[in-house]
């Protein structure tokens, strides 16, 4: 798992600077978690992301954006909640999803949306 800046998500993720339409700048498909410190089920989900970055590794890659840290990054992507997850296919559009999903709804999404 990987903290991403403004700076490495325009390079690593989507460069909202230069594209008005959605370009994938990643080469693996990847899940975004938008967070903050402060937030408990931010804390909750955390382990298992860790988890999952593990049992994934070289299919996906898994970020973290600290919300409190990067909030143009947060206000790019109308995040008003957290945690919320942005799942980025390598082909296709990014989903969002907000709230501590379980272990299981989060393989399922991986599999649902970005090995698809």
């Amino acid at each position: 798992m990987e903290n991403l800046t403004k700076k490495t998500f325009l390079e690593k993720v989507f460069n909202y600077e230069q594209n008005q339409e959605w370009k994938f700048e990643g080469k693996l498909p990847c899940i975004i978690d938008f967070y903050a410190d402060w937030c408990g089920p931010c804390k909750a989900v955390a382990p298992v992301l860790a988890e999952l970055s593990k049992e994934y590794e070289g299919k996906i890659d898994i970020y973290k954006v600290d919300t409190e840290k990067e909030q143009e990054l947060a206000g790019a992507f109308g995040i008003r909640s957290i945690p919320s997850m942005l799942f980025c296919p390598a082909d296709g559009q990014p989903q969002m999803a907000v709230g501590a999903l379980p272990k299981e709804g989060l393989i399922q999404a991986i599999n649902d949306v970005l090995l698809k």
